[in-house]
């Protein structure tokens, strides 16, 4: 069992959180819940041990592993996939070398009844049982079997990790920490860049293989499908719940509204001692009641009621402008670069008002089809952009097309109309943007940041075509639902390349599948077409099965 104890993080004069302490048992699968800003980050970086707090302290058994995976990694350039990903058994070499090195000093000191002596017999006796209860693991077979299941093929493990983007990078780091078999796995947002095969064979492999488990993560699915108790980190201090995040969302509405019951009871109990004090404050005869009820005021405990998020904003897109009848036409498009064949013979007609998504793996050609429409890039084919089709689209590096020297108030002010120009500040904070963060340059904005922002400038313009490309990555559950709701209300075509199942649930209703250099047609919603691959991939294995 781990445990957190008393655990206090105070900075630049203020206390992130506060004296909170929890136990980790074996096999927990633990959602780590929270507002941007409470502390999630923060308390599983002082679990890693790569920060400290500012009293309290984490107890860990010995010889305990703790993996953990942070939101930004980058791995070592001078390895192959493989070599890096092998890494993760870096410890049973050193552990190798330890035993050699002992048994040579055992083979050649000679003070055998000193205690030293004693020390390093049973030094070497512990890491021999250790190391040859572990010699029989297949490593290359492991390191295998994990890397295909985080999507690389046979053809990558020999290219350098230098080849490859963040993305693949974190997946390699993400490898090399369930090859390791730890004690309890931390993963701070381990989805972002995940496809939806790799997301569901991470949840498999957590279910089924992995000890405990923390995770940070705004995919509602995942949390779900994987976690059985929620910590919340809010004000200051945790809630434990024993059950899974849909559960924990229902707990937490009837907390809050048995706090506001409770703050609403106790400020009628303050305001009516006070009319009692002020009414016989010069009652001789009172004068023990109203010192008393002075005292008691003075050292009462306010009730607090836990912070709500703002999502109850709604926002709307302005009215489409009416497009043709069909918005975008595919026919027999292919693309190469160079040698390479992304894929050939794609064909699609989007109807308007029509509603799509784009799956499949990474590196197959969905955002490439999306800069094809959008006129990026060259292509082999036919592709038709209808009759007054006013695009919007939001790219993976929309972030990057921000004017800097704006604030964050002025980008927003820019675009929007109507109505929602005297709700800007809401709908900044909404996304994240409070206080005096809407008077920053654009500039000086992290990535995620940025991203969030572009978010909302793309919401606000009349268009009647979305394209959005990977739009949930750096938006937190609260404001992905935010913008589901509007997209829900859309009267536009919209296209969505997303590997968030949650949120492609009930916006798409027909899924283009990515793969094998073709894009296949598939009727009906995300989950009719999770439902058919899954039962797809079950008919393979008990094909595989039957030839062996």
């Amino acid at each position: 069992m781990i445990s957190v104890d008393g655990l206090t993080v105070e900075f630049g004069g203020t206390t992130l959180f506060k004296n909170i302490s929890f136990a980790i048992n074996d096999q927990d699968k633990i959602a780590l819940m929270g507002k941007n800003g409470a502390g999630k980050s923060t308390l599983l970086k002082i679990m890693a041990g790569v920060r400290d707090a500012s009293s309290g302290r984490v107890t860990v058994p010995q010889d305990a592993v703790i993996a953990y995976l942070p939101q930004h990694l980058m791995t070592e350039d001078n390895r192959t996939v493989f070599e890096e990903t092998s890494q993760a058994f870096a410890h049973i070499n050193d552990m190798q070398t330890e035993i050699d090195e002992i048994n040579h000093q055992l083979s050649t000191r000679t003070d055998y009844e000193s205690e030293a002596y004693y020390e390093l017999i049973e030094r070497v006796s512990v890491l021999s049982e250790k190391f040859y209860s572990i010699e029989e693991t297949n490593y290359e077979s492991e390191v295998e079997k994990i890397l295909m299941g985080l999507g690389f093929t046979r053809n990558d493990f020999n290219r350098p990790t230098s080849e490859y983007s963040g993305g693949w990078r974190m997946r390699i780091e993400l490898a090399k920490i369930l090859l390791k078999n730890p004690d309890l796995i931390l993963l701070d947002e381990p989805t972002n860049h995940l496809d939806i095969e790799s997301i569901q064979w991470l949840e498999d492999f957590l279910v089924n293989n992995a000890k405990a488990v923390i995770v940070i993560s705004h995919d509602k699915a995942f949390v779900d499908n994987i976690t059985t108790r929620t910590i919340e980190i809010t004000m200051g201090r945790i809630y434990d719940y024993k059950v899974n995040y849909s559960q924990y969302l229902e707990l937490r509405k009837e907390r809050r509204e048995q706090q506001q019951r409770q703050y609403e009871e106790q400020q009628k109990m303050i305001a009516d001692n006070k009319v009692f004090i002020e009414r016989f404050k010069g009652t001789y005869s009172k004068t023990n009641q109203v010192q008393s009820r002075v005292r008691m005021l003075e050292k009462l405990e306010i009730v607090e009621v836990d912070q709500e998020d703002n999502s109850a904003l709604r926002l709307k897109f302005p009215p489409s402008p009416r497009s043709g009848s069909y918005p975008v036409i595919v026919d027999e498009v292919a693309k190469n670069y160079d040698d390479f064949n992304v894929f050939s013979n794609a064909s699609l007609s989007l109807k308007r008002g029509e509603r799509v998504a784009f799956v499949g793996r990474n590196g197959e050609g969905k955002s490439t089809l999306v800069k094809c429409i959008m006129g990026e890039t060259d292509f082999k084919g036919k592709l038709t952009v209808g009759h007054n089709v006013k695009i919007g689209y939001f790219a993976q590096n929309q972030a990057s097309l921000l004017n800097e020297e704006l604030t964050v108030f002025q980008t927003i002010d820019d675009v929007a109309v109507g109505e929602i120009r005297t709700k800007i500040k809401d709908l900044l904070g909404a996304f994240m943007f409070g206080g005096d963060d809407i008077h920053k340059k654009v500039k000086v904005l992290s990535g995620g940041e940025r991203t969030r922002l572009a978010m909302i400038k793309l919401l606000l313009e009349p268009v009647n075509l979305l394209i959005l490309d990977e739009p949930t990555n750096h938006l937190d559950i609260r404001t992905k639902d935010i913008l589901k709701s509007a997209l829900m209300d859309f009267d536009g075509t919209l296209i969505l390349v997303s590997h968030d199942r949650d949120f492609l649930d009930g916006l798409a209703e027909k899924v283009y599948e990515f793969g094998n250099k073709r894009v296949k047609e598939h009727m009906g919603d995300i989950q009719s077409f999770l439902t058919k691959k899954k039962m797809d991939n079950l008919r393979e294995v008990e094909r595989l099965a039957v030839r062996n």
